[in-house]
């Protein structure tokens, strides 16, 4: 399946979040909003979706071709985003609990 450039930047963009955190548990403890140790998909979208949430500057819920990186690409929709975002958390969820563990945080996408 090939994602739309928009799509793509936006799923690398939380990459370098990652990349400034030292550890898988430092990683999980950010996202984990409530403290149980482990990171649900509402949290796991809050977390991923920073990135959109600062490049969508007329807060309209729409990255625009002026808002996208390039002024390239199709629009996206914060739906669309966050759609694509609980694919992936349902990807990452290896024992199909609805939580996502360090563990499972740590593993390469699926």
């Amino acid at each position: 399946m090939r994602l739309p450039s928009s799509l793509l930047v936006l799923a690398l963009l939380p990459a370098a979040a990652f990349a400034q955190v030292t550890a898988t548990g430092d990683y999980l403890a950010r996202m984990d909003g409530d403290g149980d140790g482990r990171v649900s998909l509402i949290e796991y979208q809050t977390w991923m979706s920073y990135a959109f949430e600062g490049m969508d500057r007329n807060r309209d819920g729409v990255l625009s071709l002026d808002e996208l990186p390039g002024g390239r690409g199709k629009p996206v929709t914060r739906e669309a985003h966050l759609a694509q975002l609980a694919d992936r958390f349902k990807r990452q969820d290896a024992d199909g609990n609805g939580f996502l563990s360090a563990k499972e945080l740590a593993a390469p996408p699926r």
